[in-house]
């Protein structure tokens, strides 16, 4: 499974980047509002750090605005991924840019049914966000089990990026369950290093070694 960091944070996102595991980046307006930064800078930011896929959401209300912001968009960078909500507009947009070649992160899904939609649109990823299904009190695993199914029932290419990661068992679970693709807060990625054995047992060899070294011969 692909990992990918839910931020627009530069120094997060090099921080991860620095450990080997990061396989590609999602922002929204939200996050990038939280940067205070120039969007053209913070975005050049990023596609210099990350050579995986970039996920900049395009923010326009019609088909014909959204195809013409997404296709300027896909022109920053060759690894920008266009985020496109799903609705009847964002599904005209996707299939007019998906046959240029412009890949589509179909987002703010919450059911099997957006998800189909999503794929026969021409998407290239599909995002159901699964904390947010658990704050209604229904089952974002759930949901991300019927999508796994539906797509592997009729051979879809679109990936599957399990979104609004909350906590570190839940990359465990959607793993398990199937998703290509996890986007993960920075809090979670530092999250998922820790353990309190981890910890003792590094703590113990430490202290061991101290002592270790206390037995060296004298010259």
């Amino acid at each position: 499974m692909k990992l990918f960091i839910d931020t627009a944070n530069i120094d997060e996102i090099r921080e991860v980047n620095s450990w080997g595991v990061l396989d590609g980046v999602t922002t929204n307006p939200t996050l990038l509002a939280r940067e205070n930064k120039d969007f053209k800078t913070l975005v050049d930011e990023i596609t210099r750090e990350v050579k995986g896929p970039i996920s900049l959401e395009a923010v326009s209300q019609s088909r014909e605005e959204i195809v013409e912001e997404a296709l300027e968009l896909s022109r920053i960078a060759p690894n920008v991924v266009v985020k496109i909500p799903v609705c009847k507009e964002g599904l005209a947009a996707t299939k007019v840019v998906s046959e240029k070649g412009v890949a589509v992160n179909m987002t703010l899904i919450f059911s099997a049914n957006q998800a189909l939609l999503a794929a026969k649109a021409g998407a290239r990823y599909a995002s159901p966000f699964l904390g947010r299904v658990d704050d209604i009190g229904n089952d974002g695993l759930n949901l991300l089990s019927e999508i796994v199914e539906l797509y592997a029932n009729y051979d879809f290419d679109t990936e599957i990026i399990a979104a609004s990661i909350r906590h570190p068992q839940q990359v465990v679970a959607v793993a398990l369950t199937g998703a290509d693709i996890a986007t993960i807060p920075y809090k979670t990625f530092e999250q998922m290093i820790r353990h309190p054995l981890t910890d003792k047992g590094m703590d113990l060899f430490l202290k061991d070694w101290e002592k270790v070294k206390s037995l060296a011969p004298i010259r």
